[in-house]
C-alpha cells in the first residue's frame, strides 16, 4: 500500500548528509533525454541515488530512452520520480516506465486541474501507479529527502516561495517592466502548466533551476518585486522554450551562465525566448536537445545541439530519429561542471563562478 512521506524529518541531518557527498569530490549528473518536445531528466547524486523529472509521452519510445540513459548513469531504479504536471509530454510516459524499471517515490502537486488534451485520462493512469510507491506532495519551501545533493520546491499547486533562498532577495530593478499575460484565454496556459514543481537543485556552490512549464505570470512571483531565487549556474529553459513562460525579469535576475533548452524539432524554441537569452547578462551558452527548425537563425552553433534532425512528436506526426542523443552535465560541488553533448561527443568546461 502506498505511504505518504513528509518532505523532512530531520532537517539538520538532510542538510549535513548533503553536505558531506558534495564535499566527497563526486559529481552531480544530469542526463536531459530527448522525448522529442517533452521532458525527461534524470539526476544522479554523489551518493547514487537517482531522481527522473518527467517521463515524456506514452508509449515504448520514450520509456526506452529513459531506461537507457538510466542504464547508462548506473543506476537500475528510480528512487524518486518528480512529476511537474499531468500533460503527455511531461506524464504520459508513467506506465510505460514502471513497467520497465522500479519507480520507488512518487512527488507530484496534487490533483489535476484541468480537462483538455486528455490530461484526466493521464492523471487517471497515474494514481494506480503511484499506489505502488511512497508518495510526497510537493509544497514551495520544502526539500525532498534525498541524498547527496539538495532538491528544493520553489512552486507547485499554483503557489511560490514567498521567502527568498539563501543568498537571494534582492531587490529587483527589471520588474517595472513587466506585462502579464492572460491566463484565462487557454486553459493549457492557466491550467496544469500553472501547477508545476519547480526546483533549485544544488551541489555545494553549483546551482541548477527546472521549473517544468511554470507560466509566465507565475515566473513573475519568483521575481518581483524581489529576486527570491537568487543567481544560478545552468537554466533548464520552462516550458521547452515556449514563449509564454522564461519570463526575462526572472532570467535576466538569475544571471544562469548555460542555459538546456529541451526543445523538440517543431516544439518549442520559440524566437523570443531565444532573444530571452541571448539578452541574459552573463550567458556563455545554450545548448539545445533538438535544433529548432522555425527559429533557424536563433540556433545554436552546431555543436550544442544534441540532435539535429526534423524529430518527431506526437503533435507533428514527423517520424521519430533512430538515434536519440542526450546533454549530459557533469557539476562539482566547487560549481565548477561539464555539459557534453553525446551525438558528437563536443563536451565544454565551465569553471567556479567569480
Amino acid at each position: 500500500m502506498r505511504k505518504k512521506l513528509p518532505f523532512l524529518f530531520f532537517p539538520a541531518l538532510v542538510l549535513t548528509c548533503a553536505m558531506g557527498w558534495a564535499q566527497s569530490g563526486k559529481p552531480l549528473n544530469v542526463y536531459f533525454i530527448d522525448v522529442e518536445g517533452g521532458q525527461s531528466t534524470l539526476f544522479v547524486t554523489p551518493s547514487g541515488q537517482s531522481l527522473l523529472v518527467d517521463t515524456g509521452w506514452p508509449g515504448a519510445r520514450d520509456a526506452d530512452r529513459i531506461v537507457a540513459a538510466a542504464k547508462q548513469a548506473g543506476v537500475s531504479q528510480i528512487d524518486y520520480l518528480v512529476l511537474t504536471h499531468y500533460h503527455g509530454d511531461h506524464a504520459g510516459g508513467v506506465v510505460d516506465l514502471a513497467a520497465r524499471i522500479p519507480i520507488k517515490t512518487f512527488v507530484d502537486h496534487g490533483p489535476n486541474v484541468e480537462e483538455a488534451l486528455g490530461t484526466p485520462q493521464n492523471y487517471s493512469a497515474y494514481l494506480p501507479v503511484r499506489e505502488k510507491g511512497q508518495h510526497i506532495l510537493a509544497k514551495p519551501g520544502d526539500k525532498l529527502p534525498i541524498k547527496g545533493a539538495n532538491f528544493q520546491v520553489v512552486s507547485a499547486a499554483a503557489e511560490t516561495i514567498t521567502n527568498s533562498l539563501a543568498g537571494a532577495g534582492t531587490a529587483n530593478p527589471l520588474c517595472a517592466d513587466f506585462q502579464p499575460k492572460d491566463e484565462t484565454k487557454d486553459p493549457l496556459i492557466g491550467g496544469e502548466n500553472k501547477q508545476s514543481v519547480g526546483m533549485v537543485i544544488s551541489l555545494g556552490k553549483f546551482r541548477m533551476v527546472d521549473f517544468g512549464d511554470l507560466t509566465w505570470n507565475k515566473e513573475h512571483d519568483l521575481a518581483c518585486p524581489n529576486n527570491l531565487v537568487g543567481t544560478i549556474d545552468l537554466y533548464v529553459v520552462s516550458h521547452h522554450g515556449q514563449d509564454i513562460s522564461s519570463l526575462p525579469m526572472l532570467v535576466h535576475a538569475m544571471r544562469p551562465r548555460v542555459a538546456v533548452m529541451d526543445n523538440g524539432a517543431k516544439k518549442g524554441g520559440a524566437i523570443p525566448t531565444f532573444e530571452t537569452l541571448r539578452k541574459s547578462p552573463g550567458l556563455e551558452d545554450l545548448w539545445q536537445l533538438h535544433y529548432a527548425v522555425d527559429a533557424a537563425d536563433h540556433n545554436s552553433p552546431e555543436q550544442f545541439i544534441a540532435n539535429t534532425g526534423v524529430g518527431g512528436t506526437l503533435m507533428t506526426g514527423v517520424p521519430d530519429e533512430t538515434i536519440p542523443n542526450v546533454i549530459k552535465v557533469s557539476a562539482r560541488a566547487d560549481g565548477s561542471f561539464t555539459v557534453t553533448n553525446t551525438r558528437n561527443g563536443f563536451h565544454k568546461d565551465y569553471g567556479p563562478r567569480r
